[in-house]
């Protein structure tokens, strides 16, 4: 799993490889937590390009975020 960000203008983008499972979901979520708080952005946009599985807790990480 490879989480980055760019915050650019108030706009947070997530980039997310790999698998978002239940192990590792918290630790996006933390992270993601992590960097809205820091970065106070506007708008949040998370790029799921890359993921080749997710399970309902990466489903479940997401619309917390909503």
């Amino acid at each position: 799993m490879n989480i980055d960000y760019d915050e650019k203008d108030k706009l947070l983008t997530f980039k997310i490889t790999e698998e978002i499972d239940h192990h590792l979901a918290e630790k996006i979520r933390r992270k993601v937590d992590d960097e809205i708080e820091r970065c106070m952005p506007k708008r949040v946009i998370f790029d799921f390009d890359k993921v080749t599985f997710m399970d309902s807790a990466g489903i479940g990480m997401l619309i917390r975020k909503i």
